[in-house]
């Protein structure tokens, strides 16, 4: 409710009801529409026009869904205990996990030209991730910024690392699609192999985190993404220094 098309689609009267709903909004939840239409200093027909532009069929509707719009928006207590963290890192230590970590660093070996992709809290952990394994000796660059018009020409045949907790990112799926196209091997560290980027991609591992929000915010755990690439980086390090010997 309340997306911006919406309102981008609203003239300058319906503008107005919003401004004093939005203002009211814990007495408009019980108003009859007569009553609202008589505060608001407009017509019934106006009230009707202005919840049809927000996909609802009456009055009735609009109160329903803006009172469910407004419970989400209510502060809640979020989860102090950290022993789902410390499961989840017990469950990344099974022999299973350990293929994968071993899988991920064959990849990296493998190829000279290493992007991690990410957007959001993803994209910082992408930035950290590309940071740990060029500190490694294993140089990579990372696109946090999924709207920065990207030739991926230039990364003919490479490794793509995408990061998304929710697996779902449309513009990651675009940028990923584009790689492709270069024939890049694409690697996606996600919470769900269930995921449309899980599905579309090469290789990936999957952490399981419980999901967590704020209303409409994503304050979902990403240290089981960062855990997966400091353990990838270690390894890459320590095969590097007994390749020596």
């Amino acid at each position: 409710m309340f997306e911006c098309d919406e309102i981008k689609n609203l003239n300058e009267l319906e503008l107005s009801l919003y401004e004093y709903i939005m203002k009211n909004s814990e007495k408009v939840m019980y108003m009859k529409i007569r009553d609202l239409a008589n505060e608001a200093h407009m017509s019934t027909t106006t009230v009707l026009r202005f919840c049809r532009k927000l996909n609802c069929d009456g009055f009735s509707e609009f109160k329903l869904k803006f009172k469910m719009y407004m419970d989400s928006k209510e502060d809640r207590k979020i989860n102090e205990d950290t022993s789902f963290i410390i499961d989840n890192f017990k469950r990344l230590a099974s022999d299973e996990f350990k293929d994968k970590i071993n899988g991920l660093c064959q990849l990296i070996k493998e190829h000279d030209n290493i992007v991690f992709l990410g957007g959001g809290l993803s994209g910082i952990v992408g930035k950290y991730g590309s940071r740990y394994i060029t500190s490694i000796g294993k140089f990579s660059i990372y696109i946090d910024d999924l709207y920065y018009p990207m030739n991926c020409e230039n990364f003919k045949r490479g490794l793509v690392i995408a990061l998304s907790e929710s697996g779902e990112t449309v513009e990651i799926i675009g940028a990923i699609n584009r790689f492709k196209k270069e024939k890049c091997t694409i690697a996606s560290i996600t919470n769900s192999e269930n995921t449309t980027i899980a599905k579309i991609s090469d290789f990936n591992i999957s952490y399981y985190i419980p999901e967590e929000r704020i209303g409409t915010i994503d304050i979902t755990s990403h240290l089981p993404p960062m855990y997966i690439l400091e353990t990838v980086g270690r390894k890459l390090y320590n095969e590097k220094i007994r390749s020596k010997k």
